[in-house]
């Protein structure tokens, strides 16, 4: 693709986004994009954005389950950027037609106090960065179709790393924990829609340990002059299935000790 491609993909996502009206699968209209066109179209979005006056308060980690990376056909996680209207007060209502598809996944999150960059970082690098860590909702969107409705296809892992990994929301709970409170691989969560469980899991399923999910993000970044800032929100990986959140969709995702998170959709 050519970098006037990547920006006309980036406009046409972001009208969508304004619009609520899905485009066509970038990855049948242009068969040969790869990775490094995929992050590039979400590098685009994301001048874009800043440029409207948003700002940046961290980042998100998806496909880090195998399940998830088997059924892609992938071996590596992705990234996205969280801006600033992404940020919901927890317990709070979601307006009618402010998202197109939406779905939820229940994550750790880590809230840094130090920046990370650089490609030789370590997992004790993160725990020293890490200002504290606490349980969190992602909201999924999709700007893309899922499915193309002319041939079948289905969305393909540079559709969604084109769309910002999918993200659309993020709410975080009440509770605040130091990064060694508790064992993170054995957080988990009961994730309820409308009083019946939906998912369950552990942290885990986030590549052995939400710790390890973080520094592949750091890594990543690095590779691209990136790095994460003082005071950002990095949301490490959902150790469940998409929850469908359709019209009056009551979420709770119940972290046990560990705290608890609310989201409703009218």
């Amino acid at each position: 693709m050519t970098p006037q491609e990547h920006k006309k993909a980036a406009q046409d996502l972001l009208n969508a986004e304004n619009t609520g009206e899905q485009i066509g699968l970038l990855t049948r209209i242009h068969p040969e994009m790869g990775m490094d066109d995929a992050y590039a179209i979400q590098n685009e979005i994301y001048k874009q954005k800043l440029a409207q006056g948003r700002r940046v308060i961290g980042w998100k980690i998806g496909l880090t389950s195998k399940a998830m990376q088997y059924a892609l056909n992938i071996d590596i996680p992705d990234s996205g950027i969280l801006f600033d209207d992404m940020l919901f007060e927890n317990g709070c209502t979601v307006p009618k037609g402010r998202f197109i598809q939406p779905r939820i996944e229940a994550e750790i999150a880590f809230v840094m106090k130090e920046p990370l960059e650089g490609e030789g970082l370590t997992r004790q690098d993160i725990i020293k960065a890490t200002d504290c860590v606490c349980p969190s909702i992602e909201i999924l969107d999709t700007r893309i179709v899922r499915v193309d409705p002319e041939t079948g296809m289905t969305r393909k892992i540079f559709d969604t790393i084109s769309d910002n990994a999918a993200n659309a929301g993020i709410i975080l709970g009440k509770e605040r924990h130091a990064i060694d409170d508790h064992d993170l691989r054995w957080v988990g969560a009961i994730t309820s829609r409308n009083d019946e469980v939906e998912e369950t899991g552990l942290g885990a399923g986030v590549l052995n340990d939400p710790v390890e999910s973080v520094l592949w993000l750091a890594q990543r970044m690095a590779q691209y002059g990136q790095r994460i800032e003082p005071g950002h929100i990095i949301l490490s990986g959902s150790f469940i299935r998409p929850v469908e959140c359709q019209s009056g969709a009551n979420i709770h995702a119940d972290f046990g000790a560990f705290g608890s998170v609310d989201i409703s959709f009218s």
